[in-house]
């Protein structure tokens, strides 16, 4: 691609742009090389344009940014919507494609969703990958993690590189940050779904209204026109969200209790998972779900709606759905302790969320459900409360302690925790409340821990002091239980 073809494709005068060669994109300074792109963009921390000096002597030929930003030494791509251009200029060079791409949004399951929507689409003999908080993850089942939005020439190159391994089919998570700052733009997308929208991110999204309308960015300006919106019917955003699509001229494809397109008519536990009945097409199809918890039915039909809208079988995708495999850190069970109690991993870190996950164990307890939680901090101080409300309501033993404290004093953060959660114990430092939790489970119990599921680390510290010190739930608990089967401490 040269130039003067990305000038004219901005609406910028192509003569002046020259005949030069572009080799790449870049949004950090630091990784610009000759003949790249540099993307400048306003932040709530740092400001891009302060660094466009630096990136034209590394050999930037051209920036986007605002038009007030000034540009000396390169081609000024002006935007009062920078970083929305940039992603469609960049979207122009990262080529080829896969050919069938989905997204999801949702506050809860795009995780789940995506995973599973890659697991169907492997048992239906597609060349699967999904893009997400786990990751990347690829037809070999093979994983690179990273955060749940990467930025956009990182999206755009991990698109590309799959597509030249021979990846047709792609489900990536459309978070709000991700959403709100064009960060997964540019792919043709066939279909996206929308899960659920409950209290997240009210540090960055000013209000719930605000935190909605991000989501709906999927259905106003992502999916392609002619797509697909597979919307979970059983939300109380729901309704608004099938308004969105529909004014959009998308097909909507409703899935749930009130789903018009999959419906859910009944549902059971039963020891290793749960058993579904459902109308899709006027046929009753009932099968036994390996999973348990009613928000992963939700994950795991909204997956099989997606994949019925990009044109999978419908006998495959069911029987995919009755072969699903559990998602990392979400309801993974990672030990049994030596009383019998299993302990569960889940990445619950909302009030809805976790109020999911407690009851989704709740109908395999005989005996007490123990939870373990806490709450992140330099994130939405006013969901701690609420959090700790919903576990003491649905648990039976809670403990409070710590999870990713960043900047803050974590006394504080499970200070403002224990608030809603009349009669929850308080322990200081995540392994001790794991260990304590195991201590106290006695065979017809079930401990829950949750916030981190997937997380490898846990950050400690803000800016410069920042470190990341290594810490997996589900190790963490399987060592525990260990010590105490042999007697030990931790």
């Amino acid at each position: 691609m040269r130039l003067s073809d990305l000038a004219s494709a901005a609406g910028t005068d192509a003569a002046e742009a020259g005949d030069t060669a572009i080799t790449g994109f870049a949004i950090d300074n630091r990784k610009v090389a000759p003949g790249n792109v540099f993307g400048a963009f306003q932040g709530s921390v740092v400001n891009g344009e302060d660094f466009i000096p630096a990136a034209i002597s590394a050999g930037a030929i051209a920036v986007v940014a605002r038009p007030e930003a000034t540009v000396e030494g390169a081609l000024h791509i002006a935007s009062d919507t920078p970083r929305k251009l940039f992603a469609d200029l960049a979207a122009l060079y990262f080529r080829p494609t896969p050919a069938t791409v989905v997204a999801v949004t949702g506050t809860n399951g795009k995780t789940s969703c995506v995973e599973m929507t890659r697991q169907i689409w492997r048992m239906c003999g597609e060349r699967a990958a999904s893009i997400g908080t786990l990751g990347v993850t690829t037809p070999d089942e093979s994983v690179s993690t990273g955060l749940t939005t990467p930025d956009i020439v990182t999206f755009l190159g991990n698109n590309t590189g799959l597509a030249r391994e021979g990846v047709t089919h792609v489900a990536y998570e459309a978070s709000s940050h991700g959403l709100s700052q064009y960060r997964n733009e540019g792919l043709p997308v066939k279909a996206g779904a929308f899960t659920n929208l409950s209290r997240d991110h009210l540090d960055y999204h000013k209000d719930m209204e605000d935190y909605f309308a991000a989501k709906m960015r999927l259905f106003t300006e992502v999916v392609d026109a002619d797509g697909a919106a597979v919307i979970w019917a059983d939300d109380e955003w729901s309704e608004r969200a099938i308004a969105v699509a529909k004014e959009r001229g998308l097909r909507i494809f409703t899935v749930g209790e009130k789903g018009k397109d999959i419906r859910l008519t009944s549902r059971s536990a039963t020891p290793l998972g749960q058993e579904l009945t459902l109308e899709h097409d006027g046929q009753e199809r009932t099968f036994r779900l390996p999973l348990i918890g009613a928000y992963q039915v939700a994950n795991a039909l909204t997956s099989a709606g997606l994949a019925l809208v990009t044109g999978s079988d419908p006998a495959q995708v069911f029987d995919a759905v009755s072969r699903l495999q559990p998602v990392r850190g979400r309801l993974e069970r990672a030990v049994i302790s030596q009383s019998g109690a299993p302990v569960y991993i889940d990445y619950a870190h909302t009030p809805d969320a976790l109020s999911a996950a407690i009851a989704a164990l709740r109908p395999h307890v005989t005996g007490r459900l123990i939870t373990v939680f806490g709450a992140g901090g330099d994130r939405d101080q006013g969901k701690r409360a609420p959090m700790g409300a919903a576990a003491v309501e649905g648990s039976d033993l809670v403990i409070v302690t710590d999870d990713n404290p960043r900047g803050e004093d974590p006394e504080t953060i499970r200070a403002e925790v224990l608030s809603g959660a009349k009669g929850a114990r308080d322990v200081a430092g995540r392994r001790a409340a794991i260990a304590e939790a195991i201590a106290e489970a006695g065979q017809d119990d079930i401990v829950l821990v949750a916030g981190k599921g997937h997380e490898q680390g846990q950050i400690v510290g803000s800016g410069e002091n920042m470190r990341v010190l290594p810490f997996d739930d589900v190790t963490v608990a399987r060592e525990c239980a260990a010590a105490m089967a042999a007697g030990g401490d931790q």
